[in-house]
This record gives structure tokens, sequence and C-alpha cells, in this order.
């Protein structure tokens, strides 16, 4: 089975937290995520973050909380474990380089969003727990 290391960034800003729409032409086609992507060889988690946020986003992180950790079985050839953080501050302005469109969205509204599989435990556990207890 091929097992890949993911890492995402959850961005907050008015109560809200940043999501990301894929493309239409890529793997998920459409389906929305938080911004992050795949650790390279050698790569720590949150160096990984770090590139990718900058990739995508435009942005340079400074400070990050690791807050929830999950794996998830796509199929019986792949599956991905998930590092989650909190983007507690970073440098720049946000840009959309690599998303088909973004979005603020409250934490209620989350389950309402064609997330990817592999984020809904984690939007789970945010609804219920009223959300941004868990990131502070």
């Amino acid at each position: 089975m091929k097992h890949v290391e993911v890492v995402a960034g959850l961005i907050l800003k008015d109560g809200r937290v940043l999501v990301c729409q894929r493309k239409a032409n890529g793997t998920f086609p459409l389906k929305w995520e938080f911004p992050g992507g795949k650790v390279e060889a050698a790569e720590k988690h949150e160096e990984a973050l770090r590139r990718e946020l900058n990739e995508e986003l435009g942005i340079q992180v400074e400070q990050l909380t690791k807050i929830y950790r999950h794996e998830h079985e796509y199929s019986k050839e792949f599956s991905v474990t998930l590092k989650f953080y909190q983007v507690q501050s970073y440098a720049g302005e946000i840009q959309n380089l690599a998303f088909k469109q973004l979005r603020w969205a409250a934490i209620d509204d989350l389950r309402d969003i064609d997330f990817l599989a592999a984020d809904l435990p984690l939007i789970n556990r945010l609804v219920c727990s009223g959300g941004l207890n868990l990131l502070v």
C-alpha cells in the first residue's frame, strides 16, 4: 500500500477558518481542504507545511502548533497520515496561487462543504467541540 505523509494548516481570521477548493483537473477534483500538502523525503513536518503554505498562499509561516493527527485509508492501495497545525502567525498577504478558490468559513458551516474524506474527522471534532477552543 502506498502511504503518504500530509500536513495541513488551519488559518483563522475573525472567527473563520481558511478553506481551499482543489482545481478540476487534479486528484480529488473540486474537493475542499485545508491548505498544505505532502511531506517530501527527509523533510520535517513543520518545514513541509511552511513550504506548502508559501507555495500555495504566498505566506511565510512564523508560528505553528500541532492540533490533530489522523490516519485515513482512501483505498486498499493508498493511505495518508495527516498532521494538522494551527497557523498562529505568518508574514505576507494570503494569495490564491494553487486553488480554484479560497473561502473563509465559519466552523459551524464546515460540515456543509464538500471536503476530502480524510479531513472529516477533524471537521467533526471542530464542530462538536464548538470549534475555536480546540485551536487555542
